[in-house]
């Protein structure tokens, strides 16, 4: 999406809300919005991080209302899947991550994702993805970071990709609550719209506790990808 500034008739369209409940959700600071000679105006970029953030904070409930907002967004320009077991590789998968570090976690997870040989320079997406970190964590609450860079680094990736690394032990990743982490998922992805669909399944993903618990408790990178394929099936066959 490129950077604009919307309206408020562009933005409830852009939602598919009404002029009315976009106005309440401005007016009470729950959507980012500014007003420009008595009228409101919004950043799609803004526009973009507010639904980022809901997305990674969202409980499967909220997550649903999220989802039907991203199936009503543009297309996305590129022929990219958001299902795992194209965006997963077996070869991005380190069970375990031997990063013990904030620093060593990035790095190394980008280097993950190279593997895929889809990702061309690893080192500057890790910066990327860095530079992300620093403005704001990435850490949930419970124990697992959704890493990715603000904006796609097209430059540099040839598809989109998913990584996932499991340390031995949590690391303290900027958590607020101050829950160190251990399971971490990179997102390299080449628009904005395919970013919003991978984190939207990815936080469904991580909301699943027993899951999660799994994937921490596996030894084997088979039996991770395994776990997380049947989880996207199960999705499938009985969506909520």
């Amino acid at each position: 999406m490129a950077a604009k500034d919307l309206d408020i008739e562009q933005i409830a369209n852009y939602l598919h809300l009404n002029v009315e409940q976009v106005t309440k959700l401005v007016e009470r600071g729950k959507l980012p919005g500014r007003r420009v000679g008595g009228q409101w105006k919004f950043a799609e970029a803004e526009i973009h991080h507010w639904l980022e953030e809901r997305i990674g904070l969202s409980d499967a409930d909220e997550l649903g209302e999220v989802r039907k907002w991203l199936d009503r967004l543009p297309n996305s320009p590129h022929e990219s899947s958001d299902r795992f077991e194209q965006l997963l590789p077996l070869s991005c998968i380190a069970v375990p991550l031997h990063a013990k570090t904030r620093g060593s976690v990035i790095r190394e997870m980008c280097d993950l994702a190279a593997l895929s040989g889809y990702l061309w320079d690893s080192a500057e997406m890790a910066t990327a993805v860095q530079a992300r970190e620093d403005l704001h964590p990435t850490a949930l609450e419970n124990g697992v970071a959704l890493l990715h860079p603000r904006r796609p680094q097209t430059s540099i990736l040839g598809e989109s990709i998913v990584a996932l690394g499991v340390t031995s032990h949590p690391i303290n990743f900027g958590n607020k609550s101050g829950r160190a982490t251990d399971v971490f998922f990179l997102i390299c992805s080449l628009d904005d719209r395919i970013h919003l669909q991978i984190l939207a399944k990815l936080s469904r993903l991580v909301h699943e506790d027993e899951l999660m618990e799994r994937i921490r408790q596996s030894g084997s990178a088979h039996e991770v990808r395994d776990m997380i394929l049947e989880a996207e099936a199960n999705w499938e066959n009985h969506p909520t």
